[in-house]
């Protein structure tokens, strides 16, 4: 057995071989980038028509709120029911299923998954739901891999790589942020270095993000202003900034795995009902402040302008808190990551005000701490720190800001750490675990 397995790992380490799995990774990340870019785009337009509707609504006054409602409802029933129908792995983010996948767990899961993650997250956080795109841009991404590994008619183990690789071309994708996919696969995916996985990974972000660009721009994600290098001094602030991250992330993931478990307490209910009851109460929600629905890239940039007043900011924050668990509960197509960074912003620029009030010799940019922010509530959630700080500067170029972010997700990852609450994905991928296997 040894002595096959030693045969296996020579036969794919040949440069011949290598040399296909890199031209293929290459396919793989333009796939995922043009799949990608799609979600991301038709994602834009039904935001547009949410917003339009919206607005015509309000002349019809009790009829235009009940029709709002309605669509709400039916939008994210419609979501659940094509995944409860057609692919059960299109659930939620899909990140736990690609890991358990990668990890010999679970089957690959069947090709149409791809437009059932497709259409039931444009459904979902079209009708307003606080979820993410990266979620299924990275299932997506990762399922549309494996079929092109496939028809190349490429063994288990480089269809395995190309999975790998093509879940971080799609996150790269879903964040115009190409280092940032590449090591999400290293650090979150597969959780160690290998070299062909390396690789690939690059090159399906490199082959994403050339093809995304062409229809999604080269700009980053959010405009802010050029950040200064911050002061020695700051540095107690963002330690402090981290550890608020940490507890926040460790309060975030108990919440969304308590929602999780009340939609499973009423089991006897239709995921279709439970669904639609949650995309109701979005709906009405969205009639009262249209701006507070859905993945919240809008919120973010508008936090990242550092303005705003503190009470407001803080009920916007205490208002996503708790939406993004309750739209994750009802069970549609949606990822965590852009709701996150919707949080991490407000906090850190929360953080930012409060402390220029409370250290008037200390020169605080609530920018910088918003821009931190996002990093530090990423790593205490997510727990995957390189990721979350290359794929915030990614998004907003702040090149600045390296120290800072190093020293909040620092302080990020150690209180979650020590208060022993394990790292979301983790937690959400714990059905696909065999008994007694630690995560």
């Amino acid at each position: 057995m040894k002595q096959d397995r030693k045969t296996v790992t020579h036969l794919t380490d040949e440069p011949g071989n290598l040399i296909v799995l890199a031209l293929v990774s290459l396919l793989a990340g333009a796939a995922s980038g043009l799949v990608g870019a799609a979600f991301r785009l038709t994602l834009e337009g039904a935001d547009r028509f949410r917003g339009a509707l919206i607005a015509w609504a309000h002349d019809k006054r009790f009829l235009g709120l009940m029709l709002v409602i309605g669509a709400g409802a039916a939008a994210t029933a419609i979501a659940a029911w094509l995944v409860r129908r057609y692919s059960p792995q299109a659930t939620g983010s899909g990140i736990p299923h690609v890991e358990a996948v990668l990890n010999g767990k679970l089957l690959p899961a069947p090709f149409r998954l791809l437009p059932v993650k497709f259409l039931g997250g444009v459904l979902a956080i079209g009708a307003g739901l606080a979820l993410g795109r990266e979620g299924p841009t990275v299932q997506m991404g990762a399922n549309v891999s494996h079929l092109l590994g496939k028809i190349c008619r490429r063994s288990w183990s480089d269809c395995r790589v190309l999975m790998a690789a093509g879940a971080g071309a799609g996150l790269a994708t879903a964040f115009n942020a190409p280092i940032a996919g590449a090591i999400f696969v290293l650090e979150e995916l597969v959780r160690r270095f290998e070299t062909r996985i390396a690789i690939a990974a690059l090159g399906a972000s490199a082959g994403a993000i050339a093809v995304a660009r062409v229809f999604l721009g080269h700009a980053p994600d959010f405009q802010i202003a050029p950040l200064p290098y911050p002061g020695f001094g700051t540095v107690f602030v963002h330690l402090v900034l981290g550890v608020i991250a940490g507890f926040l992330g460790v309060a975030y993931n108990r919440l969304i795995l308590g929602t999780l478990a009340a939609a499973d307490r009423l089991g006897r209910w239709p995921v279709e009902l439970k669904a639609g009851i949650i995309g109701a109460l979005v709906g009405l929600l969205a009639w009262f402040g249209p701006g507070l629905v859905g993945g919240g890239d809008a919120i973010t940039q508008h936090t990242l302008t550092g303005t705003g007043v503190f009470s407001i900011i803080f009920l916007v924050f205490l208002l996503r808190f708790g939406l993004g668990p309750v739209s994750y509960a009802a069970g549609t197509p949606g990822g965590l990551f852009a709701p996150l960074l919707v949080l991490g912003a407000q906090i850190g620029l929360l953080f930012g005000i409060a402390s220029g009030h409370l250290l008037p010799g200390v020169v605080i940019d609530p920018t910088a701490l918003a821009v931190v922010g996002m990093a530090a509530l990423f790593t205490a959630v997510v727990r995957a720190p390189v990721t979350g700080i290359i794929l915030v500067i990614e998004m907003t170029a702040s090149f600045t800001l390296f120290l800072p972010m190093l020293s909040a997700c620092f302080t990020a990852m150690l209180v979650p750490t020590l208060l022993g609450d394990p790292p979301i994905y983790d937690s959400l991928g714990a059905p696909f675990r065999r008994p007694g296997e630690e995560p």
